[in-house]
């Protein structure tokens, strides 16, 4: 542990407290860095050595290897949040009770339950809350949920959805056989909750954003492949969901398919969705880096013809929350967002495990 002097702010800059510093946390500290009106002051883990490392690498003052010394310090207004999934829940409850403001990574918690525990105390708390579902820093989705509100396709009708990997069936990104980033991902006992879990979330706040609607049913089925002798490789056993296909109503009464694999040969990471309404169509499609929109509208509803739109540049999520942490009101997506979210996720085991489709609590 490097506590020390507390930072004071500068001109009214937010400091930030980055917990958690795995690889995921290198990208926040980059951004961060980049932002106006913040300053990245402390990083903490509980591997003592590796915050002090990442601190280094990253120019960041402060150093903790243990949350209750970093809350002690007291030196910072937000935390990002990019310990792993199965505590995000304890950790960010110790960060709100002290009234500061959290950027947790996706997803908020492990359940539905845990989730909205979380927005009761962030809530309750009266902090800034919100979730990296990093599509959303997706320039296509922005505008093609403009144009819904906005009218220009009508009254949805009908929405198709995809999340599709490939990286079971290829090496583009390592080998999962010997690489234990992935291999924990096909175990639950590592903490993952399969493809369901990983890149569900992801395609759901795509459908529900998008749309702009929620949804009110589903019926879903999962399902695990065999994938290496007995199903276990070394200390993972390979049980947690690799295949998604559900079908979904929307609050307007429109419905929809919604698949996810990471079996999908030919794609490497794509997101698609389209947008079917009766006065015109909206195509998504968007990967980490990129995205694009298409729209069927006006005489092209005829001929079937769709024509490419510009996308004006949008906030990333990360200098959204900034903005929200200097304006005081809160930015999207939010952890209530992300518990609603979590709830589908939940539904879809039990609508798997029942065999049959259910109606969102």
């Amino acid at each position: 542990m490097t506590g020390g002097a507390v930072t004071p702010p500068q001109d009214g800059a937010k400091r930030i407290m980055i917990l958690g510093t795995g690889s995921i946390a290198h990208r926040h500290a980059e951004h961060f860095a980049s932002i106006p009106g913040c300053l990245i002051v402390a990083a903490c883990d509980t591997n003592g050595e590796r915050a002090r490392t990442f601190a280094t690498m990253h120019d960041i003052s402060h150093a903790f290897d243990a949350l209750d010394a970093a809350l002690a310090w007291d030196g910072f207004d937000a935390v990002v949040n990019a310990t792993p999934d199965q505590v995000h829940k304890s950790t960010t409850l110790r960060i709100v009770a002290r009234g500061k403001a959290v950027f947790c990574e996706k997803p908020l918690a492990v359940n539905a339950a845990d989730a909205f525990d979380m927005v009761a105390a962030a809530e309750g708390a009266g902090v800034i809350n919100m979730v990296n579902l990093t599509y959303r820093n997706a320039h296509a989705i922005q505008m093609a949920r403009r144009m819904v509100g906005a009218g220009e396709i009508g009254e949805i009708r009908h929405v198709e959805a995809s999340y599709l990997q490939s990286w079971l069936t290829g090496r583009h990104w390592g080998d999962w056989r010997v690489d234990e980033r992935w291999l924990w991902r096909l175990s639950t006992a590592h903490g993952s909750g399969g493809v369901l879990g990983d890149i569900g979330i992801h395609i759901l706040d795509f459908v529900t954003f998008g749309t702009g609607l929620d949804i009110v049913a589903l019926g879903a089925r999962l399902k695990t492949f065999d994938k290496a002798e007995g199903g276990v490789i070394g200390d993972y056993r390979l049980d947690a969901n690799d295949s998604c296909a559900m079908t979904v109503e929307l609050a307007n009464g429109a419905l929809g398919v919604v698949h996810m694999s990471r079996s999908a040969t030919g794609k490497e990471n794509d997101l698609d969705l389209t947008i079917h309404g009766d006065k015109g169509a909206l195509q998504i499609w968007s990967n980490t880096t990129d995205s694009t929109l298409h729209a069927c509208l006006g005489p092209d509803i005829e001929t079937q013809t769709w024509k490419q739109l510009d996308c004006p540049p949008t906030p990333r999520n990360a200098d959204r929350f900034v903005l929200a942490l200097l304006s005081g009101i809160n930015g999207q997506p939010d952890f209530r967002h992300a518990a609603e979210v979590q709830k589908l996720l939940d539904l879809s085991i039990r609508s798997d495990a029942e065999r049959r489709t259910l109606a969102v609590a």
